[in-house]
């Protein structure tokens, strides 16, 4: 499988998508912000990375939150994990969140958020009157114990 990555004009000097080890599960993402931008606590922002991918169809690219940013500073994603589609050939922006109690300065070329490859099956959709029972039913939230 080959992804394509396009670096876009203003993120030339940013480094492409990469895996930190032989064993990551996800290539980091950089931030492609043209000066320092401080997401303040509760606030959410919207970061360039100054990519577009193409990836084949039957796959698809989830973006994630980078875990050493959320244990050490609260930074997240809103819609995590985020969904780049195999027809989508825009920039990937991040919609990332502050749930820290302190400002967080992003700057040029940090390190922001994982992008994890999968393979996405496309199942055949039926409508039926009925589904097939099971013990569990439809117990949720908390019905199988604590």
């Amino acid at each position: 499988m080959i992804i394509y990555i396009k670096r876009l004009e203003n993120a030339k000097d940013l480094p492409l998508p990469k895996y930190m080890t032989d064993g990551s599960a996800g290539l980091d993402l950089y931030a492609n912000v043209t000066s320092p931008v401080t997401i303040i606590p509760n606030t959410i922002m919207l970061i360039p990375t100054g990519i577009s991918v193409e990836i084949p169809h039957g796959y698809e690219a989830q973006i994630r939150p980078r875990s050493g940013l959320a244990l050490k500073y609260g930074i997240s994603l809103v819609n995590t994990p985020g969904t780049i589609d195999s027809d989508y050939r825009g920039e990937i922006n991040l919609i990332m969140i502050n749930f820290g109690s302190k400002p967080y300065e992003i700057k040029r070329g940090d390190r922001i958020a994982q992008m994890v490859i999968n393979k996405i099956e496309i199942p055949k959709i039926v409508e039926v009157e009925e589904l097939n029972n099971t013990t569990r039913a439809n117990g949720g939230f908390g019905s199988t114990g604590l």
